[in-house]
């Protein structure tokens, strides 16, 4: 019949007619190759702005169009930072602080070594270095102190009982004997741990593992150390609780030490305990008081004690007595 609509055998229902562009159920004509145009969605832009990026990279836009440049950060995190330059655009320099590889090498204390640097003793690949901060590397730098080149050594440990009459430094200015001289037949270049004066005697660590004597001399690491003194006079038992709790001694209080009598003789032995070493401080302690020392014997240091090793006669520490010192 005219004018009538054919019915859609599906439905039932009169077919309309599609709108011209378009072909079947209100679907945009599929043209090969074209791309499907986003939903619009409430806060779309208007025509002619910037179009919003797209929640998943590719989804919406053709493979070609996707960006080639770095990946933006995802969402809720952070940009990857690069790190900031040293202060004046340098980087930071590779290997160990110059000193440190000194004390390793045996050449001195780190504090030793230190003082040497800033003497201008040191060259590193034949330029003088005089700058504490400065970084090298054993393995490939050539250094030297005094024109004469370094090398690391096997760490070495010795227990020398000092007898009177012998300075405690590796090389004296006024031409004394030192503690070198009786260590014999030690390649290795060793120093002193701390001092015992020219007319003290006894237990003295020597060693060229600068990491442990820096620990070992630090201003805040107490090492315990015993000494038996001989004294003009017996002190009176308040002065001595006086040394126990704190003596005074050139306007400051020194730390506590312990005073144990061992011979109640007219001049008298006692057993003194330190665990900080100020320079000749048991010495300037009994002459403040009007005890002035006789004779002093350091007899442990630390763990290290040997009752058996002679005056002017060292060895080679023990494992267990190492551990027992590295473990302080």
């Amino acid at each position: 019949m005219a004018g009538m609509r054919p019915k859609d055998p599906r439905t039932g229902t009169a077919r309309t007619k599609a709108p011209a562009g378009k072909t079947g159920a209100g679907r945009p004509s599929a043209r090969p190759g074209a791309a499907k145009p986003h939903a619009a969605r409430p806060g779309a832009a208007r025509p002619g702005a910037a179009k919003p990026h797209a929640a998943r990279p590719g989804v919406g836009r053709p493979a070609a169009s996707r960006p080639t440049g770095p990946k933006a950060a995802a969402p809720g995190k952070a940009a990857p930072r690069k790190a900031a330059p040293r202060a004046g655009g340098k980087p930071a320099q590779a290997g160990e602080r110059l000193q440190k590889i000194l004390a390793a090498a045996g050449v001195a204390s780190r504090r030793a070594c230190e003082e040497i640097i800033l003497e201008g003793r040191v060259q590193v690949n034949g330029v003088t270095v005089t700058e504490l901060g400065t970084r090298a590397d054993p393995r490939r730098d050539e250094i030297t102190v005094d024109l004469a080149p370094i090398a690391r050594e096997a760490p070495v440990y010795i227990l020398l009982n000092k007898p009177k009459g012998y300075v405690t430094t590796v090389k004296d200015d006024q031409g004394r004997p030192t503690v070198m001289a009786l260590v014999h037949g030690v390649e290795a270049r060793v120093y002193p741990v701390g001092r015992l004066d020219f007319n003290s005697e006894g237990l003295l660590l020597l060693t060229n593992d600068g990491e442990l004597a820096q620990r070992l001399s630090a201003p805040d690491f107490h090492v315990p150390k015993v000494y038996l003194v001989k004294v003009h006079r017996m002190p009176k038992p308040e002065l001595l609780d006086e040394f126990r709790e704190g003596f005074r001694l050139d306007g400051r209080r020194l730390k506590p030490c312990l005073v144990e009598v061992v011979d109640k003789a007219e001049n008298p032995w006692l057993k003194v305990t330190l665990t900080e070493g100020k320079n000749q401080q048991i010495r300037r302690m009994f002459a403040a008081v009007g005890h002035p020392v006789s004779k002093l014997r350091r007899i442990q240091f630390g763990p290290l004690d040997d009752p058996f090793l002679k005056p002017g006669a060292w060895r080679f520490l023990d494992a267990q007595e190492l551990s027992a010192l590295k473990n302080l």
